[in-house]
């Protein structure tokens, strides 16, 4: 039922909508970790994330059906993916009680959703418990909607896939955002749609190849793109440079020359690290050999940017009116190879720059460095983030009512 039909981010969200009296379908991301031999959630990160969304429902007096996947059950019942104990955390921080139904779209998951007063909640089981969930079956997703009235969408980390749960159930009822997907589309839509200049995109992690994309899409709006981690090595030994046994895609080498090219032609500045700390094994033992990048010796490998690449990087971020930030400048893991993403991470927060950090392990980098608080916005999702910033229409998104 949802006429949503554009991947734009300009979306009706929960508060757009009156849930006075009516049920509603919440998709949430309960996929917590859980400690596998106690079953305990060691990280209640999401649950809490959700609260807002939810407690704005219940206080508008709306019955909540709240669904989420857990883990890759494959289809299939399995105990040791059920959202009890999702439902037992929930109920602790909502300090009301969740009913949990013993099954996803069948007789006692709709009993229980039938019987669901105003200011009530449920939480179905794990819809991955059905192999129709993703294969976003007509039939199954007109069952899970046939519980509600409205269709509340709160999982940013899925939206980029079309399940039931996500974007099927949009067919059959009127869909608008939560708060949390709310935030995350004015967030990351706001800095690649209408940034603050100059915007610095910066880009990490080991390969070329998973970011070719983003960088394409963020080349038509950057002022400068800086590019850190693995994937610079390409770059360099593409350009005839040496870099011993770093990371390289050779198979990316047309198409890094072409990007160089095009940054040229459209006067956006692209930053390669000047130099490298390298090391003889992927470890954190023996000391670090400061390197120029594109003349790494035999049998070394660049583990993290150096301290010429770290001046270079930080005062182009100081300058930023908008930051995007995606992966890592090295291996922060290890201590003796932190600093390039430690030195990145603090210029980002000390800038006075809208800052924007698309989830996956830069996220989890500056909450290392206890610096989550200075970001102007961390996203919950990393494929989804990656696949927003490309400018990707994503099936979880474009089902929304526009705004």
């Amino acid at each position: 039922m949802s006429t949503g039909n554009t991947g734009g981010y300009n979306k009706k969200s929960v508060a757009d909508v009156d849930v006075k009296g009516k049920k509603v379908l919440l998709r949430c991301d309960f996929n917590v970790p859980v400690d596998k031999k106690t079953g305990e959630i060691t990280d209640e990160g999401r649950i809490i994330a959700a609260l807002p969304t939810i407690n704005y429902l219940l206080e508008q007096g709306a019955a909540v059906i709240a669904c989420s996947h857990f883990g890759r059950p494959k289809g299939e019942f399995k105990p040791e993916f059920s959202l009890a104990p999702v439902a037992k955390c929930l109920s602790k921080h909502l300090g009301k009680p969740v009913k949990m139904a013993a099954d996803v779209i069948g007789p006692d998951a709709t009993a229980l959703a039938k019987e669901l007063a105003p200011g009530e909640i449920m939480l179905i089981e794990n819809t991955r418990f059905h192999a129709e969930e993703e294969k976003n079956d007509p039939a199954f997703a007109k069952k899970l909607a046939d519980m509600a009235d409205i269709f509340v969408s709160d999982a940013f980390g899925s939206v980029h896939r079309a399940h039931a749960s996500t974007e099927g159930v949009s067919k059959y009822l009127p869909a608008v955002s939560g708060f949390l997907l709310k935030k995350e589309l004015d967030n990351i839509g706001g800095a690649i749609s209408a940034p603050k200049k100059p915007l610095v995109a910066i880009l990490g992690g080991a390969k070329v190849s998973d970011k070719l994309g983003v960088i394409n899409n963020l080349m038509k709006i950057s002022d400068t793109i800086i590019i850190g981690g693995g994937m610079a090595y390409t770059f360099f030994k593409a350009q005839g440079g040496s870099i011993g046994k770093s990371l390289c895609e050779d198979s990316e080498f047309e198409n890094v020359l072409k990007m160089l090219e095009e940054a040229k032609a459209k006067g956006v500045k692209l930053l390669l690290p000047v130099d490298s700390l390298a090391a003889s094994e992927f470890s954190n033992e023996g000391e670090p050999l400061t390197v120029s990048s594109g003349a790494i010796p035999e049998g070394k490998m660049a583990l993290d940017i150096g301290p010429e690449a770290i001046k270079a990087f930080t005062a182009e971020i100081a300058k930023a009116g908008t930051i995007v930030w995606n992966g890592p400048m090295g291996v922060f893991e290890f201590s003796k190879y932190a600093e390039g993403t430690r030195a990145v991470a603090i210029a980002v927060a000390n800038s006075s720059a809208v800052s924007v950090i698309g989830g996956g392990d830069s996220a989890a980098a500056v909450r290392l460095f206890g610096l989550e608080d200075k970001i102007t916005h961390i996203s919950t999702g990393g494929g989804a983030s990656l696949e927003f910033m490309e400018g990707k229409v994503l099936p979880g998104i474009a089902c929304l009512l526009d705004a």
